[in-house]
């Protein structure tokens, strides 16, 4: 799959603005992450989960029953957030469970890979011999979140505050 070059644009300040291939690299290595929704109720839910960057998009996964997979299954949008050594990221964009059997395997390999998760796609669904700490009890419904917007706040000198749109 060809990568998506999303536009840059300094929000603030002074400083390099970020290279997208650095902050994609940082998102594709980051271990932590957090996920912010909107409840039916119009309040902010914040969680933190695992994370896979793997064709040109964030990758996580829920018990079906918690806030969370609730929040995104009823429409909400995500954010999410993580730090890397030189600053933090924020991508923003719709969330959509994945039901496709193809693409359930490839991201249980990449939490595989990335967490050395025993995670494997069964019945439409990922599993495991035991839960994440921030996914719940399996089976795992997994969700893709394709960037519209991302975000780089700076945590070093020498960079800029930046904004990436997508189109």
């Amino acid at each position: 799959m060809t990568a998506r070059l999303p536009a840059a644009e300094r929000m603030t300040g002074e400083g390099t603005v970020p290279d997208w291939a650095a902050v994609r690299d940082g998102l594709t290595q980051a271990k932590s992450f957090w996920l912010a929704t909107v409840r039916p109720d119009g309040l902010p839910h914040l969680r933190p989960l695992l994370c896979a960057w793997l064709d040109d998009a964030l990758h996580v996964c829920s018990n079906p029953s918690a806030r969370k997979a609730k929040n995104v299954d009823g429409g909400s949008a995500a954010a999410i957030g993580t730090s890397c050594p030189r600053f933090d990221v924020v991508v923003e964009g719709p969330a959509e469970r994945v039901t496709d059997v193809a693409a359930l395997r490839r991201i249980a390999d990449a939490f595989r890979d990335k967490y050395s998760w025993p995670v494997v796609e069964r019945d439409g669904a990922l599993d495991a011999e035991y839960a994440a700490p921030t996914a719940g009890a399996p089976p795992f419904a997994a969700y893709t979140v394709t960037p519209v917007t991302a975000f780089v706040f700076p945590t070093a000198e020498g960079l800029a505050p930046t904004r990436w749109r997508f189109g």
